[in-house]
C-alpha cells in the first residue's frame, strides 16, 4: 500500500493481486460461489421491498424475508399466495447473477482470448508475436507451449528458406556449365566431338544425382523412408560393402582393412545400411593421403539394450571439434586450406546417411582427435527380431 492511499483501496490491490495467484479452477468456484451468493441477496432484499418490511425479521413468524420467499413457493404451489412477492424476487436475482457471471468471465477468459489471437497470428505466418506470461500456473503453462510453438515454427521456416536458398546454388553450378557448353556449341566455339558430349552427359548425371539426394533427403528429414528389412549377416554385409570399393582404395594407394569377427545377424535393411557404409567409406578414402589406412569393424553391446555397431575409422585429416555436429547438417562440407571439399559432393551425404540409421532406431555419430588425428564414424543399430516398426 503506497502512502496516503486508503485501507480499503491497499486490501482490494493485495485481494485482486492474490486471486490472480490462484488456480484457474479454484478461481472458477470462487466465482460460482460469488454468483450464488450475490443472487441469494438480490432476491432476499427484493423480497423485503416487495413485501414492504424492509428487510426486518418477521414478528409473528420469525423467520427472515428469504426464509419468507421460499415458504411462499411452497404456498404457491398449494394456491395460497400471489405472484406479488415471488417473480420480483426471482427476476431481481436472476439478473444480478448473470451480469456477475458476464464480468468474471471476461475476467477469467482473457488470457483464453489472447491465446487464440495468437494462434490466428501463427495461422497467418505471423511467428513473432511473444505472448506476456500471466500469473496463474495453468494459463502461464499454455502461453508458454504456445510461445515455444512460435518458435518451432519460425525455425521451421528458416530452415526452409535456407533449403530453398541452398538447392538453387548447388544446382546452379551445374546448369550454368550447361549452358554455357550448349550456347558455345550453337556459336561454334565449341567442336561438337566425344569428349563434348562426355561432359554434357557427366554434368547431366550430376544433375540427376542431385535430384536423387534431396529426394532421399526429403525423406530422411521425414522419416518416411521404405525399409525393406530381413534378418542379415552385418558382418559380411560390410564385408561385401567393403570389397566392392576396394580398388578406389588401391588406385589411391589407401590401406583397407576389415577387421574380422563371428557373423552377427540383425533385422535391418542391408541396401540402406549398405548406402551408410559406401558414403562413409568413401568420405574416409577422401580424408586420406596415399600411405594412410582404413579400418572398418564390427561389435556388438547389451547396453542400455542389445545393439550392434559398424566403425570406420580412418587416419586422414581429421576434424575439429566444434565441425563434428555441424558436418551432419544438409549441405555443409568441412573445408581444409591443403583439400578442398569435392566438387562433385551434393554435402548431404551424412544427413541422409544418419537419417538411415535413425530411420532403424540407431543413430550415426563422428569422433576426432583434432585435425591430423583421423576420425571415427560409428553407425548403431539395435539388434532385434522384429525390424524396425512403422516404416513404410
Amino acid at each position: 500500500m503506497t502512502p496516503g492511499e486508503p485501507a480499503s483501496a491497499g486490501a482490494t490491490r493485495w485481494a485482486a493481486r492474490l486471486v490472480r495467484r490462484l488456480p484457474l479452477t479454484v478461481r472458477l468456484v470462487l466465482s460460482h460461489l460469488a454468483v450464488l451468493v450475490v443472487a441469494l441477496t438480490a432476491m432476499n432484499v427484493a423480497a423485503s421491498v416487495v413485501d414492504g418490511t424492509g428487510g426486518q425479521t418477521s414478528p409473528a413468524a420469525g423467520r427472515t424475508d428469504f426464509e419468507r420467499l421460499l415458504a411462499a413457493l411452497a404456498a404457491r404451489r398449494e394456491g395460497e399466495v400471489d405472484l406479488e412477492l415471488l417473480w420480483p424476487a426471482l427476476a431481481v436475482g436472476m439478473a444480478a447473477a448473470l451480469l456477475l457471471s458476464l464480468v468474471f468471465s471476461r475476467f477469467l477468459l482473457r488470457p483464453l482470448r489472447q491465446v487464440r489471437a495468437a494462434t490466428h497470428r501463427l495461422a497467418g505466418g505471423d511467428y513473432d508475436g511473444v505472448l506476456d506470461v500471466p500469473r496463474e500456473p495453468g494459463l502461464a503453462a499454455l502461453v508458454e507451449d504456445v510461445n515455444r510453438l512460435a518458435a518451432a515454427l519460425a525455425d521451421v521456416e528458416r530452415r526452409r528458406a535456407r533449403l530453398v536458398s541452398e538447392i538453387a546454388h548447388e544446382m546452379r553450378t551445374p546448369i550454368t556449365i550447361l549452358s554455357g557448353q550448349i550456347e558455345g556449341m550453337a556459336d561454334g566455339i565449341f567442336t561438337r566431338d566425344d569428349a563434348m558430349f562426355a561432359s554434357l552427359t557427366d554434368d547431366l548425371a550430376r544433375l540427376r544425382r542431385l535430384a536423387d539426394d534431396l529426394s532421399t533427403l526429403s525423406r530422411a528429414e521425414e522419416g518416411a523412408f521404405a525399409l525393406q528389412v530381413a534378418p542379415t549377416d552385418v558382418v559380411a554385409l560390410t564385408g561385401r560393402t567393403a570389397e566392392r570399393l576396394r580398388p578406389q582404395f588401391d588406385d589411391g594407394g589407401v590401406t583397407l582393412a576389415v577387421v574380422p569377427r563371428p557373423p552377427v545377424t540383425a533385422v535391418l535393411d542391408p541396401g540402406r545400411i549398405a548406402q551408410i557404409l559406401v558414403n562413409l567409406m568413401g568420405n574416409a578414402l577422401r580424408a586420406c593421403d596415399a600411405g594412410d589406412r582404413v579400418s572398418v569393424s564390427v561389435r556388438t553391446g547389451q547396453a542400455p539394450a542389445p545393439y550392434v555397431e559398424i566403425a570406420v575409422e580412418d587416419g586422414g585429416i581429421g576434424i575439429d571439434e566444434h565441425d563434428l555436429t555441424r558436418i551432419f547438417n544438409r549441405f555443409e562440407r568441412v573445408e581444409h586450406p591443403d583439400r578442398p571439399a569435392p566438387a562433385g559432393g551434393s554435402g548431404i551425404g551424412l544427413t541422409i546417411a544418419r537419417g538411415i540409421a535413425r530411420a532403424h532406431g540407431g543413430d550415426l555419430t563422428a569422433a576426432s582427435g583434432g585435425p591430423g588425428h583421423g576420425a571415427t564414424f560409428t553407425v548403431r543399430l539395435p539388434l532385434r527380431q522384429d525390424g524396425p516398426a512403422g516404416r513404410g
